[in-house]
Order: C-alpha cells, then sequence, then structure tokens
C-alpha cells in the first residue's frame, strides 16, 4: 500500500475567527462600550445601570471606569454615586469634525454669506434631538454674547436653526425628538405658540426669522438646506445683535442671500454626493 500523503492543516472558520480575536484589544473594546452607555438623555448613571448597557460584569464595569476617570474621559459624582462624561470626550469629536468634507463644502459659502451680510453665519446638522454646529464665521470683532463653538449642540425645538429642520421632517420624526427634548427652556423664554404652528409657517415662508430662544439680545434668520427630495440635510442661521438690527432689518438685508446660500449648499453637497437622509 502506497503511503499516504501527510495533508496539510488548512485554516478553520473558528480559527480564523480566532485570529481576528487575537489581533483586537478586548479590553479597549469594552471601554468604548462604557462610553458608549453614556447618551443625551443618561448622562449622568450608575455603576450598574453602566454594567447593564455596556453588557459587563460589576467588576470589570469598575475597573474600566476606575481608568477612564483616571484619564480625565469620566467623572464620578459623589453626591449621587454617578459617573458621567467629561469635556474632554468632546476633544475627540471635535477633531473629526474639523476634517469633513461636509465642512470644506460648508466654509467658503459661509464666508461669502457674512462678507455680504456682515452678520455671524453657522451651519448645524440634526443629532438625535439636538441641532450640532458644524460651521461657524464669525462677522469681524462683534460679540454675539453666546458662545456657540464648532461641534456645539442645543435642543433642535428651541432653536431656531433647530426648527427650520424639523419644519421638513414628518410628524412623527418632530413627535420623536419633541419627546426626548427637555422641557425646561433654555434661557427661561418660551415659544409665543405651539411647536406645530411654528413648523407650519417655517413650511409656508421657507425661512424662519425670531429673537433668539437660546441667548438674550439676538435676532435670528434660520434656513433650512434641502436636498433634491425636499429632505433636510441641515440649516443655515444668521445672528444679528438685535440692539442694532431690527427682525424688519435682517429680513431685508440677510433673507435672500442666505437663501441663496442654502440653495448652493444643498447643491454642492448633492453634486459631491455627501447627502444622503442619514446625515
Amino acid at each position: 500500500m502506497a503511503p499516504r500523503t501527510p495533508v496539510k492543516n488548512q485554516p478553520t472558520d473558528a480559527a480564523g475567527e480566532d485570529k481576528n480575536q487575537r489581533s483586537t484589544v478586548q479590553s479597549l473594546a469594552k471601554g468604548f462600550r462604557v462610553l458608549e452607555a453614556f447618551t443625551a438623555e443618561s448622562d449622568e448613571l450608575t455603576l450598574s445601570q453602566i454594567a447593564d448597557k455596556a453588557d459587563l460584569d460589576p467588576g470589570t464595569t469598575y475597573r474600566m471606569l476606575n481608568t477612564l476617570v483616571d484619564l480625565g474621559y469620566v467623572s464620578r459624582i459623589p453626591e449621587s454615586k454617578r459617573f458621567s462624561l467629561t469635556l474632554k470626550i468632546l476633544n475627540l469629536g471635535f477633531h473629526a469634525i474639523a476634517h469633513t468634507d461636509l465642512r470644506s463644502l460648508v466654509r467658503p459659502v459661509l464666508r461669502g454669506l457674512v462678507s455680504e451680510t456682515s452678520e455671524a453665519a453657522s451651519f448645524a446638522v440634526l443629532q438625535g434631538a439636538d441641532v450640532l454646529y458644524l460651521e461657524r464665521v464669525r462677522a469681524g470683532i462683534t460679540r454675539l454674547g453666546v458662545d456657540i463653538r464648532i461641534g456645539t449642540t442645543v435642543p433642535a425645538c428651541q432653536t431656531a436653526i433647530g426648527q427650520s429642520i424639523l419644519a421638513f421632517l414628518s410628524e412623527q420624526e418632530v413627535a420623536r425628538i419633541e419627546a426626548l427634548s427637555s422641557a425646561t427652556p433654555l434661557i427661561g423664554k418660551t415659544l409665543a405658540k405651539p411647536l406645530f404652528k411654528v413648523l407650519e409657517q417655517i413650511r409656508k415662508d421657507g425661512y424662519l426669522i425670531t429673537d433668539s430662544l437660546f441667548a438674550e439680545g439676538l435676532r435670528i434668520l434660520a434656513v433650512p438646506v434641502l436636498d433634491i427630495d425636499g429632505y433636510p440635510v441641515g440649516a443655515i442661521s444668521i445672528a444679528a445683535p438685535a440692539v442694532r438690527c431690527s427682525i424688519e432689518e435682517l429680513e431685508r438685508r440677510a433673507l435672500a442671500l442666505t437663501m441663496v446660500a442654502a440653495k448652493n449648499i444643498g447643491r454642492a453637497l448633492q453634486a459631491s454626493g455627501s447627502v444622503n437622509s442619514s446625515l
């Protein structure tokens, strides 16, 4: 009988999976699961809540939290025995935002708008129940009394730029976002009329001009940026000090220019392929 030819071991699926597991750092993955347990609605959590959300045992969760506290990404709240994220975690997001293609498309349009209106301009997108400011161009040395920076998030329901986006979402989406939003006004003001009435008027006009609900002494003009299907991929806002600019003057000086800028951003995003409903 002829001797058998040795058969070389072939990698199995299980072996491949083992190799993949060996090339990842499980403790790092667990650390990110701890960070991802925190949300806008659950910004302060107990150890047991974090362990449950991260699907980790309490001992592992405790060690992960201690490490994140030492690194400055998580803070302890002694009086409630809870944990929360620190502002340091935002730096990671800011670095990502600073290099997005979206900003490079929006920035020159906003700069042109500021040059023509002499007022500060911003671009924001919807993120959960908030709007996230992706780009902002100041108007010279004028200070507006509000510290809006790239990466700032504010409740969509309580800001003109957010409302201009919400106006072009479905009723179901608006209801979900409104349910997630805080019932406490940001600066003690409340809407002069129900939100659905405000959104109805924005859909009719295509823009919103109002006194800011986010900061005292500001006039705000907000215009949605729509894609080819009419979906709001973001919005532009112009902010002017109320002491020197009435609502009528802001409309006269900036409305037409801002409407054109919003259309230009929409076209640029569409042409670049950056537009999608999950933005």
